[in-house]
């Protein structure tokens, strides 16, 4: 007789009706294994990238401000958009009511940057250039997103619709942890100096959806202790918390023996984690260690918890401890106003932080099997957004056409990628979807993206969907 604590799946899994066991393993796949130490997916072929360090700028970075350089526009200034260029496409509420569309020139100088010449915007990223010839630089980018919450999704899931697991979690699914005291994926949450427009994040972004629960990302906080709890309370030493978790372990244990629901040992794996994270996290986010010039290379800014320059000296610290994916987001890149009152904080914020991780991992022999990611959810409009000046203007969101790059772990240096038109409105050059950057990033790690899949519901569920994606080859070196 059925146990009144089961539900009618645990009842199946549990082996009690094995037809309906064998049918229900197939449609949850390795997850329905998990606590039995089955098979985990193994790389299709030698990883160019041990480990990645993705840059997340939420909101949608300016490309025709930064790296996609369109000197003809300033002939085009305050004049409308043509619809020719335009195609009669889709505009978000926010300027779909506007009488006119009127052309705003970038008011930032640019410059060809190393051999490679890229034209960039050399007046707020002036040490970036220094790395011109180490970057693949993309600039044909988009998506079908047009707001954030769907966009950033799309770039971090491969899906709009909430509830699938993120790039970070399909790394740590494939490659599984290199430290077993700390998680294979971490999160951190970069404080912007200027803080007029913060786009909403939430953990929906770095979660495993489908995937055990293992391989969410642990966010790492900015202030205080850098996860909640990891310190014991007072008067409980380290001994009595020992205790204490193979306690809760043993009547975990009695409650899977009960009802077989693997969520139990992924939190007891959970709990063991925590325990070790105790005597590793502390070293992890003591900087005392780093020399003087290391934050000559990464600014003053780096000593201050919190700011992108701390964060992304801590992404370097996690990832020479063996971290395999570290997402840093560092928010109000959404410049629906005022872009000359806030590129320019954005820009500092990035900038010198940016050129010391590529040089940091390049003096440490890491970059070469380090990935590095740079971009956001979407791009930006040629017109302006509400007033327009010859020194300040505002752009709605485009996912047209946007710019990224990526440096090391296996990715080509110097390669300039892609083509917009006069207007950087529509891609006239090798476009590349977010379905192809996702494959070509699960290439580096050393999978295939038809293959490396997931049973769930009865599908093989894929980080690149169903739709057609590709690796794209010009981007490898």
């Amino acid at each position: 007789m059925m146990n009144d604590m089961h539900t009618r799946r645990q009842f199946l899994a549990s082996g009690k009706h094995l037809l309906g066991g064998a049918a229900l393993a197939c449609l949850q796949g390795e997850s329905a294994f998990a606590a039995t130490g089955a098979r985990v997916p193994a790389p299709h072929f030698a990883p160019r990238a041990k480990r990645v360090i993705y840059l997340h700028m939420v909101g949608g970075p300016s490309q025709m401000d930064l790296f996609d350089y369109k000197p003809q526009m300033n002939d085009w200034y305050d004049k409308d958009l043509p619809e020719s260029i335009r195609k009669g496409q889709r505009l978000t509420t926010m300027t779909s009511g506007q009488a006119r569309f009127p052309i705003a020139p970038s008011k930032y100088r640019f410059r060809q940057a190393g051999q490679c010449g890229l034209w960039m915007n050399h007046e707020l990223l002036p040490r970036l250039s220094e790395k011109a010839d180490e970057i693949c630089w993309m600039r044909s980018l988009h998506t079908e997103a047009i707001n954030h919450e769907p966009a950033i999704l799309a770039m971090q899931t491969g899906n709009q619709v909430a509830g699938r697991p993120c790039l970070g979690s399909w790394a740590s699914y494939g490659l599984g942890a290199i430290n077993e005291n700390l998680p294979a994926f971490v999160v951190l949450v970069a404080i912007p100096s200027n803080r007029d427009q913060e786009q909403a994040i939430s953990s929906r972004l770095w979660g495993a959806g489908y995937l055990s629960g293992e391989h969410a990302g642990v966010s790492f906080r900015s202030k205080g202790d850098p996860i909640l709890y990891i310190n014991n309370p007072p008067g409980v030493s380290s001994a009595m918390r020992r205790r204490s978790i193979d306690g809760i372990n043993a009547l975990n244990e009695i409650n899977y023996r009960h009802l077989g629901d693997p969520s139990t040992h992924t939190r007891m794996q959970q709990y063991e984690l925590a325990f070790r994270m105790q005597a590793s996290v502390p070293e992890l986010t003591d900087f005392a260690s780093e020399s003087a010039h290391t934050f000559e290379l990464y600014g003053e800014a780096a000593k201050k918890p919190g700011t992108f320059a701390n964060s992304v000296l801590m992404a370097r610290r996690l990832a020479e401890r063996g971290v395999r994916f570290v997402q840093i987001y560092h928010n109000n890149w959404d410049h629906h106003s005022n872009v000359s009152g806030r590129m320019p904080s954005q820009c500092q914020d990035v900038d010198q932080p940016c050129y010391a991780l590529l040089e940091d991992l390049k003096q440490r022999g890491m970059l070469d099997d380090t990935l590095v990611i740079w971009g956001g959810e979407f791009g930006r409009t040629i017109y302006s957004q509400g007033q327009l000046s010859m020194t300040n203007y505002g752009r709605d969101h485009h996912p047209r056409c946007f710019s990224m790059w990526m440096a090391g772990g296996g990715a080509k240096g110097g390669t300039i990628y892609g083509e917009t038109d006069d207007f950087s409105y529509n891609i006239v050059k090798d476009p590349v979807h977010i379905r192809d950057f996702h494959a070509t990033i699960l290439h580096l790690l050393g999978f295939d993206h038809e293959r490396f899949s997931y049973r769930f519901q009865g599908l093989d569920q894929r980080l690149t969907g169903v739709l057609p994606a590709r690796v794209i080859p010009e981007l490898l070196a």
